[in-house]
Order: C-alpha cells, then structure tokens, then sequence
C-alpha cells in the first residue's frame, strides 16, 4: 500500500495533514464545554467504564487536552472501588487524536497515596 496515488504526471498526490482541513471555510472549533462532553464520550465509548466527570480541560496549540475519571472496577463497599484518570486529546474540531490512562487508584485515596 502507498501512501499517495500516482498522477498522470508522475508526481505523488500529498497525504492532507489534518490541519489542512482547517482551512475550508465552514470549519468552527469547538468550546472547551464541547470538547469536554466529546472527551467524556470518547473515553466512555473505548473503554466502556462508568464515568464519574470531567477533571480538566485544557487548550493547546493543536485543540484540546481532556481529563476524565471513570470507575475501573467496582468494588462493595463502593469506597473501595477502583477509579482511572484519562487523558484525552482532540484536535480543534474536537475528532480524536489519541487517550491514555494516566492514573489508577482507589476511591477516596486519589491525592494522597
């Protein structure tokens, strides 16, 4: 598989960046509060965990940088449970670029040990 298609001028066609559709003018980046519910919404839907909210949300050159918490594991008594913060990155139109879980701890016990 290539990367490009053959012109009839011999020339490879150029793979758009995902910046290059930035420029159309119908684009519109989205509000942080929109970013949050589709940072929220991916997480959930990769992981399929219970998500307790939105932890952070923050702006970068490229779109936006989403921290949610979810329930990795529920436990009885629910203090117990197993809790996940993610990260999530999207671009400005607020498409996926990529997540990861940056932290795992029990509930109640998140900040201090």
């Amino acid at each position: 598989m290539t990367s490009g298609r053959l012109r009839g001028d011999g020339d490879r066609e150029r793979r758009h960046e995902p910046e290059d559709r930035y420029d159309d003018e119908d684009y519109e980046p989205v509000s942080a509060a929109e970013a949050a519910r589709e940072g929220l919404r991916q997480v959930v839907g990769l992981t399929g965990k219970d998500p307790l909210g939105i932890t952070s949300i923050q702006a970068t050159d490229d779109g936006w940088l989403v921290g949610v918490e979810v329930v990795e594991d529920h436990r009885i008594p629910a203090s117990t449970d197993l809790l996940g913060l993610y990260e999530v990155e999207l671009d400005m139109a607020g498409d996926l670029l990529g997540y990861r879980r940056t932290r795992r701890y029990q509930r109640g016990k998140g900040d201090g040990g």
